[in-house]
């Protein structure tokens, strides 16, 4: 019997002695503290220790349990939901030959661009790993969908983050990535992160909603408000979450981030639009989450809203976060955008669409 426990009690020192160091790896990021929590605390979006949004909206809309609906989220059948290869929809082109007076996006899958805008090189919401996921188990990437690597690119000027969920900040690529980027522009306490992973702080310029960055005369970001989350474990909203605009002489360039819909996107179009050009979420949406994820209806409604031009849809087709389909947001937004004053543009993963030429509008997801 005294076997036993010991055996037990040994097992038990070893598994939390395992989840305790597992805990301590950088890859889960670091709290705001000191002068960036400070500043943080002076801004009117942060409340009773956490981020607000502009309306108070419940993250989980459904009747049913949230744990169910994390377990179901984990651990449920995904067979249906994903693209497996990814149909005819990856290409892969040499990014470091591309001059930099081109004008262009490139998507990589879900919430990943590469743009270059009046000569500045831009990368949003960079996710090279095959997993968005802290565990390797968890959210792994579409076979076809994992086309470029951290070296395909050239030095980048101007890296963009929208929040610190895990398929928009992840670890290894951030470590890849941090020592060949001049310039990483961020939400509020976003920049702890990446100073545990070696970012240094002249790279971290870190804004709160509706303020503007002069990258140079030719570019201005301007930081937006977006509804929705963040946190990278236990501590609820304890950074900011936000959407741009890049502004040059030639164009207006909305990338929305993640986001519910709400009448702050009204605002938007009329403050800084009309836009030539909105990138906005559509995917891995779900009725028990409405409010913090755009259903593809409400994308055509958020494009409306902010004046675009030209939509493009992205937060799809690389991981399965919600239970539709792989295919289903292209689907339904192409149908909402029936009849509507703006252009549904449909690059595939790798392509490069040039600004200036006919924009893309290959049904590669059928």
């Amino acid at each position: 019997m005294r076997y036993i426990v010991i055996v037990v009690l040994s097992m038990l020192v070893l598994i939390g002695g395992g989840i305790y160091w597992f805990l301590q790896h950088p890859l889960w990021g670091a709290k705001p503290e000191g002068a960036r929590l400070a500043r943080i605390e002076q801004s009117p979006n942060y409340r009773d220790g956490q981020f607000r949004n502009i309306v108070e909206v419940p993250m989980n809309t459904s009747d049913g349990s949230r744990w169910k609906g994390i377990y179901q989220f984990l651990f449920g059948d995904k067979s249906k939901l994903e693209a497996n290869p990814i149909p005819t929809a990856s290409v892969k082109v040499d990014l470091k030959s591309i001059p930099r007076d081109e004008d262009m996006i490139l998507w990589l899958g879900h919430s990943t661009l590469y743009m270059q805008l009046s000569g500045q090189r831009i990368l949003i919401d960079p996710v090279l790993s095959d997993y968005a996921s802290p565990l390797w188990f968890i959210n792994k990437a579409f076979n076809g969908s994992h086309v470029y690597d951290a070296e395909d690119f050239p030095e980048i000027d101007v890296l963009i983050l929208s929040h610190d969920h895990y398929d928009h900040l992840d670890y290894p690529t951030m470590k890849a990535l941090i020592p060949k980027t001049k310039r990483i522009v961020t939400p509020l306490g976003v920049g702890a992160h990446l100073e545990r992973w070696g970012a240094k702080p002249e790279q971290l310029i870190e804004e709160d909603w509706n303020t503007t960055v002069p990258i140079d005369e030719n570019l201005r970001i301007h930081v937006v408000p977006a509804q929705h989350f963040s946190g990278r474990f236990l501590t609820p909203n304890p950074t900011l979450w936000a959407g741009f605009v890049f502004e040059t002489p030639k164009r207006k360039v909305y990338f929305g981030g993640d986001s519910g819909y709400g009448d702050f996107f009204k605002q938007i179009g009329t403050t800084y639009g009309p836009m030539d050009i909105a990138i906005l979420e559509n995917g891995q949406y779900n009725e028990d989450w409405s409010k913090i994820h755009s259903m593809p209806e409400e994308v055509a409604q958020i494009a409306l809203d902010v004046q675009a031009k030209q939509v493009v849809s992205v937060h799809n087709s690389k991981f399965v976060l919600a239970r539709h389909e792989w295919q289903e947001p292209m689907e339904r937004l192409l149908a909402a955008s029936e009849g509507k004053d703006y252009d549904y543009v449909t690059p595939m993963i790798g392509e490069v669409w040039n600004l200036d030429g006919e924009a893309p509008h290959n049904r590669w997801w059928k």
